[in-house]
């Protein structure tokens, strides 16, 4: 039986026309036209190509996206340390796009489509886990090395990251208004900061389903910090008390776990490779570098799912 497929959530985090200028057009293709290619070439891959470049470039722009590790010093681990730190960003912006995509479908009530995104996100959330056991090999001494030509650069000032810690609950006005600058980025970093996260979107579908939830877990400000609420604790120690595949809401649960767990992992991680490599130095963003990411990997996205622990 034919299925109409889901349609897809592409969020803007910047001016979509910047994005899109940087799209080249290229031909596109199909079965057919990669059958007849095939038997052209005698199943070799093509190697000739008009023009000066080719249409794996053309489509991925891999061209722009290698000439961005510009390194500032002679420090030797300065080329992976922007890689990694490039390959963090894309990463941020894949587990962004699955998130706001879950969010649409659990406003939908398609809470099977929700769950079917949720191996990918902690897929993505291991891969960045595991960029900190490459940059974990960069010693102090070597880290020193290019350390100053970042200023007062930190990854805390990531859009991108912070797109994803807003989409999850974890919601900051003072972190959201360092983008308050960029014209390019700050009406959907506002944007965010001042919508449901993908929890809030969660607690509304509870409600949607006649299990008791606080009115004032409904309708809040958006953007302040989530405040764990005993009300939203009973909610979910009530959808526990189901604890089958059948329970959809259930899954759902643990589910948000899954992704919660994973995303304190990465945060620990984070937080022990800087320890190793900077020691109790001050960031270079103005934190108290260790001692300020202590607070972070204490923060747990989905508290009451957390708590609920307790009384089971």
């Amino acid at each position: 039986m034919a299925t109409t497929p889901r349609k897809r959530v592409v969020p803007e985090v910047r001016n979509p026309a910047l994005e899109l200028s940087l799209v080249k057009p290229i031909a596109t293709g199909d079965n057919a036209q990669r059958a007849a290619t095939a038997r052209d070439t005698d199943g070799e891959p093509l190697t000739a190509f008009e023009g000066a470049s080719n249409p794996y470039l053309e489509h991925q722009r891999n061209d722009l996206l290698l000439s961005l590790q510009h390194m500032r010093s002679e420090g030797h681990d300065e080329m992976v340390f922007m890689c990694i730190t490039h390959c963090k960003e894309l990463s941020f912006k894949a587990i962004h796009y699955e998130l706001v995509n879950m969010q649409a479908r659990i406003r939908a009530d398609d809470v099977a489509g929700a769950l079917q995104l949720v191996p990918r996100v902690r897929a993505l959330l291991e891969f960045l886990g595991k960029t900190w056991d490459v940059l974990s090999t960069i010693t102090p001494h070597e880290f020193n090395q290019f350390r100053n030509t970042l200023g007062v650069a930190s990854g805390q000032q990531s859009y991108m990251y912070r797109h994803v810690e807003f989409i999850l609950g974890n919601k900051s006005v003072p972190l959201a208004r360092a983008h308050a600058n960029n014209p390019d980025v700050w009406p959907y970093m506002e944007r965010a900061l001042n919508s449901p996260s993908l929890y809030d979107d969660v607690l509304a579908l509870l409600h949607r389903r006649d299990i008791a939830v606080p009115p004032e877990a409904l309708s809040r400000d958006w953007s302040a910090p989530y405040v764990p609420n005993p009300g939203v604790e009973a909610a979910w120690l009530w959808v526990y008390g189901d604890p089958t595949p059948e329970n959809e809401l259930y899954r759902l649960g643990e589910a948000l776990m899954d992704i919660a767990d994973v995303f304190s992992q990465y945060r620990w991680r984070h937080f022990v490779s800087v320890e190793r490599i900077l020691g109790f130095k001050p960031g270079t963003g103005g934190s108290a570098g260790v001692g300020w990411l202590r607070s972070v990997v204490d923060h747990r996205f989905f508290p009451e799912l957390w708590s609920v622990r307790t009384q089971l």
